[in-house]
């Protein structure tokens, strides 16, 4: 039989022990949720801005000199510099970027992956204001007598694609059935290796392709579509109005103090004359 002091100890002794516990619970719950809130943004890992993006895609985001780099990471690192945090970029498929996955299972917080703006992609995904006009471009070997989708089409060539693109669909709406590769960096190798005559793929990649002497000393730009499309950075759907607010105003700000066409010129080249983006 236990003595009533000895049970008023336990007692005593149990209350102190739960308090404690609640304490260091709540504790670590809010130091938490504190370090993972900046000015009113909620981010997945605190101090850092996480942002989805698929590699390589260069000039918007690639690897140099063990970076990863690009137009891009630049803009978004805008963003981070405003909150006050650091840009950690994680490398995922194009495919759970555009339909949301990533961002809904809080792998990251924002998505920059020279992403065109859809009315299909709005469905599950939040995007920024526009930030780049980009138009598709074919890409062939030195030699061939194509200019657009309609010849490759009439010449019955071989398409190559990137996965999940825009470019991909405008091949596929024309008519022809595209070998779909997982990356811009196995679509170009597709085309060194025979396995496909021409590739579609946005101008500005195709474009930095090009720098590479071994490249244009094989391969030429031969047609330039103008698609319309725009690019734009997107967070979680109806999940992250503030952070989405925090990118538009960087955008903004980056156009109207010349900070836009410094990056423009930096990762993409000269600035076209009247760009929507400026």
């Amino acid at each position: 039989m236990t003595s009533p002091s000895r049970l008023a100890l336990r007692r005593s002794s149990a209350l102190a022990l739960a308090a404690a516990l609640t304490l260091a619970v709540a504790g670590c719950g809010s130091g938490e949720s504190a370090s993972a809130t900046v000015k009113g943004v909620q981010l997945v890992k605190p101090g850092q801005l996480t942002t989805c993006t698929h590699l390589p895609y260069p000039p918007f985001q690639f690897e140099k000199d063990g970076k990863i780099v690009g137009f891009d990471v630049a803009m978004i690192d805008l963003v981070a510099k405003e909150l006050g945090v650091k840009q950690v970029i994680v490398d995922k498929a194009f495919e759970t970027i555009k339909t949301g996955a990533d961002l809904n299972a809080n792998t990251c917080d924002v998505a920059a992956a020279g992403m065109t703006i859809t009315d299909e992609r709005k469905k599950y995904l939040d995007f920024s204001v526009p930030y780049f006009d980009a138009t598709q471009a074919l890409l062939a070997r030195k030699g061939l007598n194509v200019a657009s989708l309609d010849e490759v089409k009439a010449q019955k060539l071989k398409i190559g694609s990137q996965s999940s693109t825009t470019g991909e669909d405008f091949a596929r709406q024309a008519g022809l059935d595209p070998k779909s590769f997982e990356s811009s960096d196995a679509e170009l190798n597709g085309l060194r290796t025979g396995d496909v005559d021409v590739i579609i793929q946005d101008f500005p990649v195709v474009q930095t392709w090009l720098k590479a002497p071994a490249t244009s000393a094989k391969f030429e730009l031969v047609g330039n579509l103008d698609t319309g499309e725009q690019y734009g950075f997107a967070v979680k759907k109806d999940g992250n109005p503030n952070l989405l607010k925090k990118i538009n105003a960087a955008i903004d700000k980056a156009r109207a103090d010349g900070t836009y066409k410094k990056l423009y010129e930096q990762w993409v080249g000269p600035m076209p004359k009247g760009d929507a983006a400026q």
